[in-house]
């Protein structure tokens, strides 16, 4: 089971829009030297959306090499297409992926039957490992966790990334999936609360920014130990909150950016951080100690 601080990983680009792939193979070295776990190489905070399948399968296929199996890899092959999405987590598993992260179809509001046969179907065509990927307010669509308990049955569906915040379901998932499945939170503001209740780790935001404290935070709460825990957390507390001061992945690649690991380069349709926030995510930064 891949447990820990797992960093949703952004993408780095030029101002031109451009992938840069020299940047991306920094941050990979940046992240293994602080700690992180593993990675999700394009996941929706890669840019997944705008980036086209060429590119999308070229990142994972980089980050799989500058890795070179240090930690794991999971591939984000989420997508509103069953179609596409079985073909998008062949690829991952052909570029040697050691699993994926699959957001729920995006748009389109299947019902619970129908997101419970779109996995089925990925499940059945793909011997990876495959993580459901529940993230509502970006999606318009919530898995849950009795759909999750179905789908927890079959056999390449390891764990699930639950992104609501509601730190409920965590008893609630892990009692219908049992303890061999991995329950991860996409939610770093609630990621200590969850794993203090049981949770496998979180695949992060802010680890993109602070990686060794996210990665020491996430140790302690899955050890129990709730007073080092908080303690670290209370100075990651700026940084859960200012990365989503606009739309994710805008002030984490503006942060990133301001470390100096990266171009200032974003897709439309976001656009970069506009300059009234830049203070309030240097404030979160500073609090951390990361600049």
């Amino acid at each position: 089971m891949i447990q820990g601080s797992i960093v949703a990983l952004v993408t780095p680009m030029f101002e031109n829009g451009e992938v840069d792939k020299e940047s991306l193979k920094k941050l990979v070295e940046f992240h293994i030297e602080e700690g992180t776990d593993a990675l999700v190489a394009v996941g929706t905070t890669g840019e997944s959306a705008t980036l086209n399948e060429d590119e999308h399968c070229d990142v994972m296929a980089s980050v799989v090499a500058y890795v070179g199996g240090r930690i794991p890899v999971i591939a984000g092959t989420g997508a509103n297409s069953t179609t596409e999405a079985i073909h998008l987590t062949l690829r991952a598993k052909e570029l040697g992926a050691d699993a994926c992260l699959l957001v729920t179809p995006y748009y389109n509001k299947p019902t619970q039957e129908g997101l419970f046969l779109h996995y089925r179907a990925i499940n059945d065509a793909v011997d990876i490992p495959q993580i459901l990927y529940n993230v509502p307010g970006r999606t318009a669509c919530d898995m849950l966790p009795e759909t999750v308990g179905r789908l927890s049955k079959l056999k390449n569906i390891v764990g699930v990334k639950e992104a609501t915040g509601d730190l409920s379901r965590v008893k609630k998932i892990r009692d219908l999936c049992g303890d061999d499945f991995a329950l991860y939170t996409g939610d770093d503001a609630t990621s200590r609360e969850f794993c203090l209740l049981g949770g496998n780790g979180s695949i992060t935001v802010t680890g993109n920014v602070a990686p060794k404290l996210v990665h020491q935070m996430l140790a302690a709460a899955m050890a129990g130990d709730a007073e080092t825990a908080l303690a670290i957390d209370e100075k990651l507390a700026g940084l859960h909150k200012a990365l989503f001061i606009q739309s994710n992945p805008i002030p984490v690649k503006w942060a990133v950016a301001e470390m100096g690991m990266m171009p200032r380069g974003i897709r439309l349709p976001l656009t970069w951080l506009t300059p009234d926030c830049f203070e309030t995510v240097r404030a979160a930064m500073r609090e951390a100690g990361v600049i």
